[in-house]
């Protein structure tokens, strides 16, 4: 049971790191419908784990709890069996000169017997409330002379050894701020026999560790940072500007699920007017051509800028329609001294 529950947590630790990393990867890319989806899955994994943590912690309760009752049954029936208790679990107590804990056992005779009989006055004198305020009279009159003999005859000797112990603790012979001798040679904290060479609990060892955990939350807290920031910079929407050459070409295929023909290139054409919203400069003249049955290229002048490009490129191979999905097979640039570094992609 417990080697199933770690498995499930393994798996579900898995399947969110899994998606937390393409919730990145997808907001890098461009790609808004993606990451909504992995941060859906992301969501549903981490309430399954909470829902998975909840019923361990409340198995757990249950089990304390049948433990409980099942102790409370082993104390009711020993009670029973010896006799304490009867079968519907009314008390029944011991009969007089009984023991209550040791049952079958003779009690011993009783203690101020003489309470437990008949007051009769004309038996009895009523005495033991005068003889008892007598004696307390006496002892303590014991007590007040004894106290006067030990303190006119006892010597301060638990004072004298009490400030020969702390005669270590007092100030050094110049004043507070005379001289003060070497203090002698001693092991540190934590060292001594059968301890080993290391550092032990002392204040060596303890500040190492608190550098450390320091260290470690300073590193946490940068890599935070530093992904909130490089995932800002990328994602975030940049002043329009065009690219250096006069057109950008993509080239791209159509993946369909059941589809017809015509419903699968209108689809295509649908996800392209989509995709031209997506950049930050508005792609009035882009055209789009379909080469194949699911093969399509478009031109967009004038060119755009590796971030539009980028944009542009996530939209596309996003998944916003229904039954259809665009794989980008590469891009150019027309009119360039060069190709573009994107065209091998």
């Amino acid at each position: 049971m417990r080697s199933a529950r770690l498995l499930a947590y393994l798996f579900a630790g898995m399947v969110a790191l899994g998606a937390a990393s393409y919730v990145v990867v997808y907001l890098y890319r461009w790609q808004w419908q993606r990451a909504i989806l992995s941060g859906v899955l992301l969501l549903v994994v981490e309430v399954l784990l909470l829902g998975l943590m909840l019923l361990d912690r409340i198995g757990r309760l249950e089990q304390r709890v049948r433990d409980g009752d099942r102790r409370q049954e082993e104390i009711l029936t020993r009670l029973r069996e010896a006799g304490r208790i009867g079968d519907a679990g009314g008390a029944e107590f011991p009969e007089r000169g009984e023991l209550p804990g040791r049952v079958g056992r003779a009690a011993p005779a009783a203690r101020f017997a003489w309470l437990d009989q008949a007051l009769e006055r004309e038996r009895h004198t009523f005495v033991f409330v005068p003889v008892l305020m007598a004696a307390g009279v006496a002892m303590s009159g014991l007590a007040w002379v004894v106290e006067r003999v030990a303190r006119r005859t006892v010597r301060p000797a638990a004072t004298r050894r009490l400030a020969a112990r702390l005669a270590p603790l007092a100030a050094p012979p110049g004043g507070v701020g005379g001289e003060v001798a070497d203090l002698p040679e001693r092991p540190a904290l934590g060292r001594g026999p059968g301890r080993g060479p290391g550092p032990g609990p002392g204040p060596g060892g303890g500040r190492g560790r608190g550098w450390l955990r320091a260290a470690g939350w300073v590193a946490l807290a940068a890599g935070s940072v530093g992904l909130v920031i490089g995932l800002a910079k990328l994602t975030q929407t940049q002043p329009p500007a065009h690219g250096t050459d006069s057109a950008t070409t993509v080239l791209f295929t159509l993946d369909s699920q059941g589809l017809p023909e015509g419903r699968a290139q209108l689809a295509a054409r649908q996800q392209w007017e989509r995709c031209r919203d997506a950049t930050s400069v508005p792609l009035e003249q882009a055209g789009m051509t379909a080469l194949d049955e699911n093969l399509f290229a478009a031109t967009i002048h004038p060119s755009l800028s590796e971030h539009d490009e980028m944009r542009l490129l996530g939209c596309l191979e996003d998944a916003t329609i229904d039954r259809i999905q665009l794989h980008v097979v590469g891009t150019g640039a027309v009119g360039a001294a060069r190709v573009s570094g994107n065209d091998t992609r």
